[in-house]
This record gives structure tokens, sequence and C-alpha cells, in this order.
């Protein structure tokens, strides 16, 4: 049960965790409050409002998300960014409904809802689709370019199809570091178009979100000010374990006020006047997970987060490296962050047995996934581990090697047969 936290785990994304993280949660737990108001733990609610606006200005995303600026946006933290994506989607929703009604009065909310559509790329995370399913509302998945990412041309044909049709457009979701491939859509043409069209736009960068405190991949989130949401999973690659996904808000008075209730056993004098984070998310309770982010931020630092994701960077790129000094591999993307898409040069049986085979002995574990826009199977190596260091990147090297050698050696034999 602790495979995740091998330095030789090189499936799914990270999971963070750390010490100080542990001990933030075993805390929590002691604590045993439930959050679902300001006066029902002052401490939970506060800290977590600090907290949003510490990791915010650490991404330096726009004034206009965090509590600081006296506006109206603000952040919180949900379970997982699934379900903060269940949650813009529903305020978007919300949204336009009361919006429709305003202007056409004899348009029932059914009638209305099923008009909308929804947008996102094929490569986004199943979540997308899924807050569809549980929502009821219709998921439109857009063609990518030859490197995987959405343009804002492909959404506007798709809105301007969907107009004709008699649709209503409401709710985009642009996606930087996909799950299958870390690709990174076009977020500064696709908020364009959504200023345009006036439509809800949701970033989703789940993983590689937390790259964007450094510098260097700061490019990365380019058009962030034109979102009215925004997530990434501290308890991804910032060291904070499971449960922790941060989640922002441009407008959150007119985002969550349909969600907002009040009943007689939670009436306070001090309603107005404070923030009750029950409204902000599908549960009434909540944990107190900020008590984790603070203890990683205070022990490590924005420097020492920097250092830790810089060092995964750098071992990705470590084993990009050996994929390509080997002819017969194949790197699929650039390598931009932890993710590394590669092949075996020959048929999507060859890689599956390959996979098999490694997965087998047991020594690293690999996952693979499939381009959705190509219908291309690839296999994924993520850099997950805290303490991964390059001698573990040799040595999965070197049982991937073991794998390739008997598959092309089997196949040597069966044709000289």
């Amino acid at each position: 049960i602790v495979h995740w936290n091998s330095p030789r785990f090189h499936s799914y994304l990270p999971a963070g965790n750390c010490f100080p993280a542990i001990c933030a949660d075993m805390l929590s737990g002691v604590f045993c409050n439930i959050g679902f108001s300001w006066s029902a733990c002052p401490a939970s609610t506060d800290l977590e409002m600090v907290m949003l606006d510490w990791l915010g200005k650490m991404l330096q995303l726009p004034q206009d998300f965090l509590f600081s600026s006296n506006g109206t946006g603000g952040g919180v933290i949900q379970s997982s960014a699934s379900e903060s994506t269940l949650m813009a989607l529903l305020s978007a929703r919300e949204k336009t409904i009361s919006c429709i009604q305003t202007m056409k009065k004899d348009w029932s909310r059914g009638m209305i809802t099923d008009k909308l559509v929804y947008y996102a790329s094929t490569e986004a995370h199943c979540s997308v689709e899924k807050a569809g399913l549980l929502s009821g509302l219709t998921c439109r998945l857009l063609p990518t370019d030859a490197a995987f990412s959405l343009q804002g041309d492909i959404l506007q044909a798709a809105i301007d199809e969907d107009r004709t049709l008699g649709f209503i457009p409401f709710f985009v979701v642009g996606t930087l570091g996909t799950t299958n491939s870390c690709a990174f859509d076009n977020v500064d043409k696709l908020g364009e178009v959504c200023k345009k069209e006036n439509l809800w736009f949701h970033i989703d960068a789940a993983y590689a979100g937390a790259a964007f405190i450094c510098p260097e991949f700061r490019y990365l989130l380019n058009g962030v000010e034109y979102a009215d949401s925004f997530l990434l999973c501290p308890a991804k690659w910032l060291l904070t374990n499971h449960d922790c996904c941060a989640m922002w808000i441009k407008d959150r008075e007119n985002a969550l006020k349909p969600f907002s209730i009040t009943p007689a056993y939670l009436k306070e004098d001090v309603e107005e006047q404070t923030l009750n984070y029950r409204n902000w998310g599908i549960t009434f309770g909540r944990k107190f997970r900020s008590l984790k982010m603070w203890f990683v931020f205070r022990m490590f630092g924005v420097r020492g987060l920097q250092t830790y994701i810089r060092k995964h960077v750098s071992l990705a790129h470590e084993f990009e490296n050996l994929v390509k000094n080997d002819h017969r591999f194949e790197v699929l993307l650039p390598v931009v962050l932890g993710v590394v898409c590669f092949r075996l040069k020959g048929s999507e049986a060859q890689n599956e047995e390959m996979l098999s085979v490694i997965n087998k002995r047991g020594k690293i574990t690999l996952k693979s996934s499939r381009i959705r826009s190509r219908d291309l199977y690839v296999i994924r190596f993520v850099v997950c581990g805290k303490d991964t260091e390059s001698e573990d990147i040799l040595f999965s090297w070197r049982e991937i090697c073991l794998a390739a050698n008997k598959i092309l050696n089997s196949k040597n034999e069966d044709d000289r047969r």
C-alpha cells in the first residue's frame, strides 16, 4: 500500500506527501472540526482564505482571484479536481439559466437545460465528461492539433455550429497539462473566444499548475486572466497529501449564490460579515485541509517547493534523453514537465506486451494511455516519488530495456522461422 511513494513508481501522476503534511493531517483528525461555517471553526475558514491567497500570489494569479484584493474573487480547497470542475460547471449553468430567464420569461428551466452545451478537448480529463453525466448536461469534446492542444479557432467553429443548431454554448474547459500526455491547450486563444462569446472559462491545471510557481514555467499560464475559475491540486505536486485541490473563482458572489442555503439552525449574527465555505462545494461538512498547506508552505518555503519541482523536471529530461538515444524507441511529445510519453518503434501489440512484461516483473510500474485525437497507444513515464534520484531513473530504464530485448528477440525468432 506504500507503492505510490516509491521512487520507482512511474504510473498516473505524483501523489503529494511529506512529513509536515502527515503531521497536519493527523492534527486535523484530532481537532475533528467540521468547518461548514465561520463560527464552527474560525481558524479553519480564516487559514483557508490566507492559504489560497498565499498560493495565488506564488502563481502570480490576477488580483481578481485573491481575497486580499477586496474584490469579489477568492479561493477554496475542494476535495479533488473532479469536484472543482463540477462546481464550476454547475455555477456556470445557474448563471446562464438565470440570464436567459431574465430575457425569455416563458422559457422553463428544463427547456434551457436541454439546449446547454459545453466544450473541452478530446485530451481533457475524464472528470470533465463525468461532470456532464452528473449534471445532465451535454459535453462536446473537440479535436486537438499535432501537439494535442485545443486551439481557439476549433472552439469558435464548434460554437458557431451549435448556435446554428439551436444549442446554447455556455462553458469551456481548458486543460494545462493533460493526464494523457501533459499537453497544454492554448488558453490565451480559448480565453479570447470565451470573452467574445460570453462563456464561462474554466482552467484545469490539476498536475501542471504547481510548476507555475517557477518563473521559467509561468508563461504556460498566460491567458489565465480570461478564466472565471481555475484549479490546481497541491495533493499532486506540492507535497501536500490527498485530499487537497485549490480552486479560485473570479466572481464568488454571483457564482455561489444559487448554492447558498442557510437553515434556521445555521443562522448567525455574523452571517453577512463572514465567509461560509459550505456554499462553495458539494458537501456541507469540510475537513481542516488548509492546515497541511500551511505546514508544507512554512516548512519548505517557495524556494524549497521550486527546487522539488525543478528536480522532477530534470529527472524527466534525463529519461527523455535515454529514450532518444536508443534507436528502438521514440518520444511522442517534447517533454515540458515530469511526464514522458514514449513507445517502442513497432506495433501496438508489441508495446502492450512490453508493458505487461515490465509490470509483471514488479520492479517498476508504468501505465499506458491512448491519445484520442490520433488513436495512438503510448506508454507514460512519470516522475512521481518525492525521493526519486538519477539512479532510480537509470534502474527504471534498464528494466524497460530488458523487457524490450525480450519482445524484440522473440519477434526476431518468429521472423527467422
